[in-house]
This record gives C-alpha cells, sequence and structure tokens, in this order.
C-alpha cells in the first residue's frame, strides 16, 4: 500500500486510493500509528491522517514507547502533547514522554525545553510527584522558564480547592479524552488443571469470546495491564512453579515472552505501583518473604524489599500510591492470615496496617474510588461470600454487602465505577459466573451471561477494546 497509494493519487484512481488507506487504518498500532499519519499528511489522505492522529492521542502511553515517537519533530510533538483529547492515566506520563524526547537528542533539543514544557499541564500533577520528580530534574533546574511553570504548578496546589480556578492557563485545564471501549481480559486458570484459554468479554454486548490462547499452560499467575499490554506473571502449569512472563498484544491478539523472574512463583499477587512502571508480584517460594519488581523499560525484573509475613495466595492492590498485600496463606504457621500490610516505594519498606475482621486466603481484592476491596476467600475449609473494604484515610476496614455466592480464588478489576469478581471456586466446584459490585446502592448483581467454562486461579485485567 505504501507504492500503491502514491500511484494510485498519481493517476487518479481514487477506488484503489480508498482501499489503500482503509488497509493502512485496519494497520493502526502504537508501533506504526505516527509513521501512518506521517504518509497520510504528505498524501493529503485527510480521513487517514485524523483516523491516526486520533489513534496516537487514544494509545500515547504506549505510542510514547516506541521509536516513531523519538523521531518526531518539534512541533509534531507539541501537536501531540498539547491536544485536550490526549488519553493518559496521569499527566505524569505526558512530562515523561517529553523528557525522553529530549534526551533521546540532548544537544540538538536542550533548546527546546520551555516550548514543549508550556504544554505539560504541571498543576495536575500531585505534589508529592512535583517535589520528588518534576523539581528533582536536571532540566528543569537549569532553565528559568521551565522553573516558572514549576512555581505555577506549585501555587496552584497552595491555594485552596475552591480558589484554583483564579490560576486561568491551558495548563491548568483537565484533558478529556474520548473515552475508547473497554473489554475484560480472563487469562488462563485452573479448570480443573492448569489452562491455556484466554477469552474477553464486551461490556457493550454483553458477550465473550475467544482471543489468543497462552503459549502454554498457566494458572495461579499474576497478571496486570500496563502500557496497553497485559503481563501473565509465573504461575503453575500443572507440574511446575513458572519463573517466565508472557504479554499479550490485544491489537495483534498475540502473546510473546519477556524476561523470567529471578525465580519460580506461583499463587502470587500482582500489581502495577506509582507511575505504571513496575509489576510486583510475591510469594514465599523457598521460604523467603521475597517480592520482585519488574521495568517494563529495560525489561529486568529486581529484587526490593521482602514483606513482614510471608504469604502466598495473596491479593494485592494500589492506593495513591502505595501497594498494599491483603491476607494470604503462612504455610510455615498452616494459617490463613487476616493482616495486611502496606509497601511505601519511595522508602522501599513495608508496615503493618489494619488488619480485616477475619481471614482471608485466596481474597478477590481489588481498588474502586480510592478504596481497597476484599471479596471472598477462605479460612480453611469456609470459603466466604463476606466483603470488607479499607479506607486508607482512616486506617479501617468496613463490611458491605455480600456477594452472591461464596468464591475463593476469583479474579477481580473495577471499570466505570464498579467492581467486578470473575469466577473463582466455591470449594466444590470452579465457578464460570461474574457478578459486580454497585458503591452507590451497595448492591452485588450477576453478569447475565457466563464465561465459556468454569475457571479459578485465572488472572484478569481490563484493556482497550480492540479496533
Amino acid at each position: 500500500c505504501l507504492v500503491l497509494l502514491p500511484a494510485a493519487s498519481l493517476l487518479q484512481l481514487m477506488d484503489v486510493r480508498q482501499v489503500c488507506c482503509e488497509f493502512l487504518q485496519s494497520q493502526l498500532h502504537p508501533t506504526n500509528c505516527l509513521g501512518i499519519r506521517a504518509f497520510a499528511d504528505v498524501h493529503t489522505c485527510t480521513q487517514l491522517l485524523d483516523q491516526s492522529h486520533a489513534y496516537a492521542e487514544q494509545h500515547f502511553t504506549e505510542v510514547v514507547q516506541g521509536e516513531e515517537f523519538l523521531g518526531l519533530s518539534l512541533q509534531q510533538v507539541c501537536s501531540l502533547i498539547s491536544s485536550d483529547k490526549l488519553t493518559v492515566s496521569t499527566e505524569e506520563k505526558v512530562f515523561e514522554a517529553m523528557i525522553s524526547w529530549i534526551k533521546h537528542d540532548k544537544p540538538a533539543r536542550l533548546e527546546y525545553m520551555p516550548k514543549l514544557m508550556e504544554h505539560v499541564r504541571l498543576p495536575l500533577l500531585s505534589r508529592d510527584y512535583l517535589v520528588q520528580i518534576v523539581e528533582e530534574e536536571a532540566l528543569i533546574k537549569n532553565n528559568n522558564t521551565c522553573k516558572d511553570f514549576l512555581i505555577e504548578a506549585m501555587k496552584y496546589h497552595l491555594l485552596p480547592a475552591d480558589q484554583r480556578h483564579l490560576i486561568k492557563t491551558d495548563r491548568t485545564r483537565p484533558r478529556t479524552p474520548i473515552s475508547i471501549p473497554k473489554v475484560m481480559i480472563v487469562v488462563g486458570g485452573q479448570a480443573p488443571k492448569a489452562i491455556r484459554s484466554v477469552e474477553c468479554y464486551d461490556f457493550q454486548e454483553d458477550r465473550w469470546y475467544q482471543v489468543a490462547d497462552l503459549p502454554s499452560r498457566r494458572c495461579r499467575a499474576g497478571v496486570v495491564s500496563m502500557a496497553g499490554r497485559v503481563y501473565a506473571v509465573g504461575g503453575f502449569n500443572s507440574s511446575l512453579r513458572e519463573r517466565t512472563v508472557d504479554v499479550y498484544d490485544g491489537v495483534r491478539d498475540q502473546w510473546s515472552a519477556v524476561a523470567s523472574m529471578q525465580e519460580r512463583r506461583s499463587t502470587l499477587g500482582a500489581a502495577v505501583l506509582g507511575t505504571h512502571t513496575y509489576i510486583h508480584s510475591y510469594t514465599h517460594t523457598k521460604g523467603l518473604y521475597s517480592f520482585e519488581a519488574y521495568n517494563y523499560k529495560t525489561n529486568e525484573w529486581m529484587y526490593v524489599a521482602s514483606m513482614n509475613t510471608r504469604r502466598s495466595s495473596v491479593g494485592v492492590g494500589v492506593v495513591d500510591g502505595k501497594l498494599y498485600a491483603v491476607g494470604g496463606y503462612d504455610g510455615a504457621s498452616r494459617q490463613c492470615l487476616s493482616t495486611v500490610e502496606e509497601y511505601d516505594p519511595v522508602a522501599d519498606q513495608w508496615c503493618y496496617v489494619a488488619d480485616m475482621s477475619t481471614r482471608r486466603s485466596g481474597a478477590g481484592v481489588g481498588v474502586l474510588k480510592g478504596q481497597l476491596y476484599a471479596a471472598g476467600g477462605h479460612d480453611g475449609p469456609l470459603v466466604r461470600k463476606s466483603v470488607e473494604v479499607y479506607d486508607p484515610q482512616t486506617n479501617t476496614w468496613r463490611l458491605v454487602c455480600d456477594m452472591n455466592m461464596c468464591r475463593r480464588n476469583a479474579g477481580i478489576c473495577a471499570i466505570n465505577g464498579l467492581l467486578y469478581v470473575i469466577g473463582g471456586d466455591d470449594g466444590s466446584c470452579n465457578l464460570s459466573s461474574v457478578e459486580f459490585y454497585n458503591p452507590a446502592t451497595d448492591k452485588w448483581s450477576l453478569i447475565p451471561t457466563n464465561m465459556s467454562n468454569g475457571r479459578s486461579y485465572a488472572g484478569v485485567a481490563v484493556i482497550d477494546k480492540p479496533l
């Protein structure tokens, strides 16, 4: 198409030109959308230009990891990061992308710092990030105009919330991305042995569909979504614990391998922490209280501080830059746990917070509106349907409405203000049902359509619906 489209334009073969544009649109991917956008611009394919630009905005977090982004001109970078429609979980992503672009060719690009910082919405960053990251960045420290932008952001945070509207610049305006429909992806699991099957739930259409199988059987893995991809970490293949990590690309519907962990780990917890740069997973492999972190930019694993209590079947969630390890099972004392620990990545240390009201191993742990939920789980043979929620501000747990079914080893995820609990087992059989919690009504409801088969110990994540 890259050869055919210019020829079709030259010969006024408009049907051929249209087919080429439609084909290129179907091939849009975070690794090529900027190149397709440039190609469309040169050949005045207006619709393809608009579509590829919108795609780059919607997949900004993944796009900035690629070589195409680092090769953009100043004007092209400004056009992208100034957009109100940019889809970013936090403004940190925009700041980090801008710094990466400058450092890619620092001698030539250093002078562009003020021009780029004009489009980074620093007031929308947290105070901690402004002080710990932005203020400490040498590129900011050495430029007076950039320091002025930082001072503006600091002033914004010093004002009471009801007076912040008095600072009116483009940088204080929240971005308003066009939301991309989401799907829920359920990875592997036990049914009754480890399986390769992966299926997705389309919220809009209330339907399940199969996607590419895992490269090998995997249950009890840690599964997270990061930078637009789904990571399946460790787990059990029905005979051995795994060190391996597989990554799913939803656009291409394919899995590939990345760096393995330092240790074999199964029945572990996993979460994306802080700037979404690291995946953390836990287990008591070989009796260790060990804890590893993965940096997807460098494709490396490293050890960080160990928990105070050894835990398998632990539930994990992140609230306000802190990571929580909830309950689990201590193989040494042969006890299910009600204790909860909080990890501070800045201090690289763990501390205990308030205990849950009851012991829970294999609980589903999810985060909704800044609060941490622990759903189900078990204490010995007793499988629970009770659910409790932790408020980090008050360091207290409170019970909410019970689930419809007793569940342990279920997957869990939050989307659109609702908390979904997927599959698991009730102590006698694997479940194919999914239910969701609405905090506004304090009520659990089953979704109309079950998964194709019952599965426990599956990993769950939410991803953008592929085109």
